[in-house]
């Protein structure tokens, strides 16, 4: 067994395993943090694969901006986990039955489409190719032939970002924020009200109330 099928089997390993504990980690937080292992683990077949651009592409993407903004979304809306995982075993037969036909498509295209002669026969025929940079042709193809499709990708990515804004500028009814233009517009009469409030009993009852007490003191 060479070092690079070595390595390969034990990045596929790690990363089945954190794909695993994605879908099965109680705690929201705790399956992004192993998706981002997934991510990276993923990278990692990537480089192997001889794409650097498409793993530092997923690494910084991925693992550097959704799954960071994935986190500060959990966590400021305040999910009831409870309340989503009532109905997770109901309906876990037909996404298992649905992830068993996805991984047997994967594999018959895994299988019967890639590693064939012909490719090394093409790869040996063009030799310019090889010595080629993938990014520059990766940018160039979609930049020129998909570029209607990037664009497309590129607005929905923009509402995404906007929905995500909007779930967390949301008001909450147990909050008790005060906008920071409210506290700019704030007058001091708004703060403080002097109310005049009259008195329970007139100054001279009360003068002569003290004056009796003062007597019965000295006669005591």
């Amino acid at each position: 067994m060479e070092v690079t099928e070595g390595l390969f089997y034990i990045f596929a390993a790690v990363l089945l395993f954190a794909a695993f504990r994605v879908i099965t980690a109680r705690n929201p937080v705790h399956a992004a943090l192993y998706l981002v292992l997934a991510f990276f683990q993923a990278a990692m077949v990537w480089m192997l694969l001889k794409a650097e651009f498409l793993a530092i592409s997923l690494v910084l993407v991925y693992v550097g901006a959704v799954m960071v903004l994935f986190l500060f979304v959990v966590m400021m809306l305040d999910i009831n986990i409870d309340g989503i995982r009532q109905g997770f075993w109901k309906h876990f037969p037909l996404a298992g039955a649905l992830g068993a036909v996805i991984a047997l498509e994967m594999g018959a295209v895994l299988m019967g489409g890639f590693g064939g002669p012909d490719s090394m026969q093409v790869a040996a025929s063009t030799p310019q190719l090889v010595d080629a940079s993938n990014t520059r042709e990766l940018g160039r193809l979609l930049y020129s032939q998909y570029v209607y499709p990037v664009q497309i990708a590129a607005v929905i990515l923009l509402v995404a970002i906007i929905a995500a804004i909007a779930l967390t500028l949301r008001g909450r009814k147990d909050s008790k924020h005060i906008g920071a233009s409210a506290q700019i517009r704030v007058r001091a009469k708004d703060r403080l009200s002097v109310l005049k409030v009259a008195a329970t009993k007139p100054a001279q009852e009360v003068a002569s109330l003290s004056t009796d007490v003062g007597l019965t003191e000295t006669q005591k």
